[in-house]
């Protein structure tokens, strides 16, 4: 009697035929969740414990992207000795490359933002940066999106080429329209991965000077000292010379000093000396020189040249004050004076 229901055919199959292909999807599928429970529970315990975060990362994918594509991967091989519908089999394959490309997408999508997340803690850059860095991934998530799909269709057997090669002269077209936007556009990637400025930097670009307070896809914005707010394209900033005062490590100044022509020489030897340990005792400075330069037209000219370990500019200026005051004072207790445009008159009788 049991042999004889094994016997019986349904739809083209035996019971028996039926009965093996759920076991061996039963029996796989078993295979596939003790591996779930013992090993990957394992692994994941020991990449607990590990200061890597790619371990757990990978651990992850495998249980979200691999494990959904190996279970109807089980259920494709426990149906192979099936003898089934054409419409039937040509459905469940165009469903398998359908799962294995939307899957295959997602884990590379995911890959993509692991990777980009470590650039990111790697680097330590602002939250106006992350923003920006996760619009660029958005962008790359949606090519890849693209390509995967026109990649799925392909298999499925469309014809894509003339849809391909409609895009292409299209893209031209619309890239000779929009040649500026797309330069501001390319200028925008050299910025964010070549970063030769970030948000808060102080720069010189011409004539123009202030703070970066935003940088976008196709503009940047300046607030200048004078509080207006400036606007560069992309191209524009990455065409110029740009000086970024942020990134300066120490400034170094040099300036001029003039005292009279009927200074006694031990003073004029002395003046240089005088302002070296001037400079010296200031915090934050490093003494470059000073020297006795030039005879100019009605003084004895000093230049000056020392190092303000420090970027920002009102620590500068505070210094210089600072060295301007202490300078004023010492002359002046030495009774050296400072020289200022004479003319001296000979008028001959």
């Amino acid at each position: 009697m049991l042999e004889k229901i094994l016997q019986f055919t349904v739809f083209s199959n035996r019971i028996l035929d039926y009965c093996i292909s759920l076991i061996i999807f039963l029996t796989v599928l078993a295979i596939a969740k003790l591996f779930n429970k013992i090993i990957l529970a394992k692994l994941k315990k020991w990449a607990d414990t590990t200061s890597s975060t790619l371990d757990n990362f990978l651990i992850s994918t495998v249980q979200r992207y691999v494990y959904p594509v190996l279970y109807y991967g089980i259920f494709y091989l426990s149906i192979r000795n099936l003898i089934l519908h054409v419409f039937i089999a040509k459905l469940i394959n165009i469903s398998a490359v359908a799962i294995i490309s939307i899957f295959s997408i997602r884990a590379i999508t995911a890959f993509l933002g692991y990777t980009f997340h470590q650039y990111l803690l790697q680097k330590k850059k602002t939250q106006e940066f992350e923003r920006s860095f996760m619009g660029m991934l958005s962008v790359i998530k949606v090519i890849v999106w693209g390509v995967g799909i026109i990649f799925l269709l392909d298999n499925l057997g469309f014809k894509i080429s003339a849809v391909i090669a409609g895009l292409g002269i299209g893209g031209v077209a619309v890239a000779l329209a929009a040649q500026t936007i797309l330069g501001d556009l390319f200028s925008y990637l050299a910025i964010l991965f070549d970063r030769p400025f970030e948000i808060g930097d102080f720069i010189v670009v011409g004539d123009f000077l202030g703070t970066i307070e935003h940088i976008g896809v196709k503009t940047t914005r300046i607030r200048s000292l004078g509080g207006e707010q400036i606007v560069f394209s992309n191209s524009d900033l990455t065409n110029s010379r740009m000086r970024n005062y942020k990134r300066m490590d120490k400034r170094r100044i040099v300036f001029k000093i003039g005292v009279t022509y009927n200074t006694p020489l031990a003073q004029i030897k002395e003046i240089p000396c005088i302002i070296k340990d001037i400079i010296g005792k200031i915090k934050n400075t490093l003494f470059d020189r000073a020297h006795f330069a030039a005879f100019g037209d009605f003084s004895l000219i000093y230049e000056v040249a020392y190092y303000v370990l420090s970027q920002d500019y009102n620590q500068y200026m505070d210094i210089q004050q600072e060295i301007n005051i202490a300078v004023k004072e010492k002359f002046t207790r030495l009774g050296i004076e400072f020289a200022y445009p004479t003319q001296t008159v000979y008028v001959a009788k």
